[in-house]
């Protein structure tokens, strides 16, 4: 099986080297606009880079690592070239397969979106798909992405929520982390601790949402005891409307997800 992907950017870079850790690098080619960047994905990984987009068609799994401007761009080159057995994988937040098919008409699609998290291999990706993908090809991108991390299949209409919450997600708790250091810091404790301290309390949460399978409200009672320190800092949050602050953050992504895509 090959693999190909252009470009090798933040997203695109990091689910390329999840996979170029899984499988076998001969096979895999990369391109990117920028030839030093995709020179050092090539020369770091083991893949190979080629120079222009044309020259990863020969695969058959094709990543779109491209940002949704620069689409039409990379279509105008390779609309007419792309084999009938080729399956492309978009990652361009915001844009449907309907207007991927718009550009390239003979071509088959798989949607996908990703997160950062993808570098460390903990990424939460989801992909959709048309009805001229074959559940194998399916099964296949599938196994392809869980060298990245979870994935899941979802209905198309889910995907410009799963663009706010798991794509732009990552930002949103790299800020809390932040401020959980800053607190730190500001009681006392010191800077480089702090950021374990907020980190960690972070990795573990969420890994006990995940694991324990109970509800988030569940857990944050537990920690609350009566008259307790945690029951203060809670009220506090609640004071200053950090859920409210959360759930507009996502909605202004998924909006912005959504203008993306026209």
């Amino acid at each position: 099986m090959k693999i190909g992907c252009i470009g090798t950017g933040a997203m695109g870079g990091a689910i390329m080297r999840a996979v170029c850790k899984k499988y076998d690098v001969s096979q895999i080619k990369v391109t990117d606009k920028n030839a030093e960047m995709g020179k050092a994905f090539a020369a770091e990984t083991g893949a190979t880079f080629v120079e222009n987009n044309v020259d990863v068609l020969d695969c058959d799994y094709i990543f779109l690592a491209v940002k949704p401007q620069f689409l039409g761009d990379v279509f105008a080159e390779i609309a007419g070239n792309i084999p009938a057995s080729a399956v492309l994988i978009s990652m361009a937040a915001g844009v449907k397969i309907e207007k991927l098919n718009n550009w390239a008409p003979k071509a088959r699609f798989i949607r996908m979106m990703p997160n950062v998290c993808a570098q460390i291999g903990q990424a939460m990706t989801a992909l959709t798909y048309g009805e001229n993908i074959k559940p194998e090809e399916a099964k296949t991108a599938i196994e392809i992405l869980s060298s990245a991390g979870k994935v899941e299949v979802v209905p198309e209409k889910l995907m410009d929520c799963v663009t706010a919450v798991s794509g732009s997600g990552p930002a949103f708790v790299f800020m809390f982390i932040e401020a959980l250091a800053d607190a730190a810091v500001r009681c006392g404790m010191p800077r480089a601790q702090a950021y374990t301290y907020a980190a960690q309390t972070v990795y573990g949460s969420a890994g006990m949402v995940l694991e324990s399978g109970k509800h988030p409200a569940v857990l944050k009672d537990m920690v609350c005891s009566p008259a307790g320190t945690t029951i203060e800092g809670v009220a506090a949050l609640e004071k200053n409307n950090f859920r409210n602050a959360v759930i507009e953050a996502v909605t202004a992504a998924c909006d912005r997800s959504i203008a993306l895509g026209k």
